[in-house]
């Protein structure tokens, strides 16, 4: 059987499905997932509403900009000095 993947929405809309009311065995039994998977997501998305996934997505995706952008800048700060050394200027 394939293994398949839930966006972070989804996996929200589940976890609030479960605290409507119904038992997390059927819960997990109906989405197809086990009970530890259903914990752990819990432990990760507790308290987050969808709206907030999306934003904590969206910052993690600038994060990872910004922290390209700053390798990119700390490799050419070292050619540049690099290039300084040979030329003699330091």
């Amino acid at each position: 059987m394939p293994r398949k993947r839930y966006q972070p929405e989804q996996i929200v809309n589940i976890l609030r499905e479960a605290e409507t009311g119904l038992t997390v065995a059927s819960t997990c039994r109906k989405h197809g997932i086990s009970e530890v998977t259903f914990h752990r997501w819990r432990r990760m998305y507790g308290g987050v509403r969808a709206t907030e996934v999306q934003r904590l997505k969206q910052l993690e995706s600038e994060n990872r900009q910004l922290k390209q952008l700053a390798g990119d800048q700390a490799l050419a700060i070292q050619v540049m000095k690099e290039e300084m050394k040979k030329r003699g200027w330091i």
